[in-house]
């Protein structure tokens, strides 16, 4: 989810906290408790540091390590640890169980959007996207901001979050059933499908598609249950060349295919270098491929610049690869 999501969950849970009698009967520690479960909530996106370095660690890291089950331990363990130095009198016990919990309700809305995340590291590093909710849901903002204005008006923490969280629940399982109802008409309108990415979008009723067969990727949308394929390409391996295996070697290429496993590749002659294109089929916008990772290779396969991330027009692209290449 989204950070302002990640904040209203975790002042919600602070909320939810004060069912719990010790930290009621305890004004220092519910102060303590609610910082640890606004924090905890936000802890695991602390990895957006990397883009301090460059968007090719960024890109590796987001959402990986930090959102494992070794880090899901020591976030609780760490932000309730420093916490606990400020309020040595409170019970850390109860500050940091609410502040664990914090953490890992984190991680796991982020397993349900396309984004995902590699929540089961160190057993598996594969990512875990499960594509139904929209990074940034207004109705799960607005329910949860509409909770912590119930408890601020004096409505009692754990009814009000019980039911707003009946409701928050009965929403996922509706948006599980309707990506679930969209799998089943594309693998009976398209023969051999083997995967297919979902992408929710802001609209109830409006989905991205990317699907893969054994011969060919398809890009499209569904709109009120109509399957519409925009656009469609020959799966083509990579291929065992100078030029790509070269472009393998670099970190922005790296990272954009430890993340990306829906993707087309291209390469482009110019007069003085060779570019390598690769593009991620999964977020489609405006009839154009945002996610992507770029390398121009000279003529004696040497590497003159690269990007990947998000770039939403050509123009910003080269730019992007013309700083790279000559930082200011």
């Amino acid at each position: 989810m989204d950070t302002g999501t990640h904040i209203v969950m975790g002042i919600a849970l602070g909320g939810l906290a004060t069912v719990d009698p010790v930290v009621q009967s305890d004004p220092a520690l519910f102060q303590a408790v609610l910082v640890g479960t606004i924090v905890g909530s936000h802890a695991p996106d602390f990895d957006t540091i990397f883009k301090l370095k460059n968007n090719a660690t960024y890109i590796r890291h987001h959402r990986g390590a930090s959102h494992s089950i070794p880090a899901i331990i020591l976030w609780g363990l760490l932000i309730s640890g420093v916490i606990f130095l400020f309020v040595p009198d409170v019970s850390f016990l109860h500050l940091w169980l609410w502040t664990f919990l914090a953490v890992i309700i984190h991680v796991f809305v982020d397993l349900f959007n396309a984004y995902g995340t590699q929540a089961f590291r160190p057993f598996t590093n594969k990512w875990i996207a499960l594509g139904f909710i929209n990074t940034f849901d207004p109705y799960i903002f607005m329910l949860n901001v509409g909770l912590i204005l119930a408890w601020l008006l004096g409505a009692h923490p754990g009814i009000t979050w019980l039911i707003v969280y009946s409701v928050i629940v009965l929403y996922y399982i509706k948006r599980y059933l309707d990506k679930r109802e969209i799998v089943k008409k594309i693998q009976e309108n398209i023969p051999g499908t083997i995967e297919i990415a979902t992408s929710p979008t802001l609209k109830q009723n409006y989905w991205r598609v990317a699907i893969t067969t054994s011969d060919n990727f398809y890009v499209g949308t569904v709109e009120n249950g109509h399957i519409e394929i925009v656009d469609e390409f020959t799966k083509i391996p990579l291929p065992d060349f100078p030029i790509m295996q070269k472009a393998l070697t670099d970190k922005n290429v790296k990272s954009f295919l430890n993340f990306s496993p829906v993707y087309r590749w291209e390469v482009n002659e110019y007069d003085n270098y060779t570019e390598v294109r690769l593009i991620d089929l999964r977020y489609r916008s405006k009839e154009y491929y945002p996610f992507v990772a770029v390398v121009q290779i000279d003529r004696n396969l040497e590497i003159i610049s690269s990007y990947t991330g998000w770039i939403f027009s050509e123009y910003k692209l080269q730019r992007k690869l013309y700083v790279e290449d000559n930082p200011i």
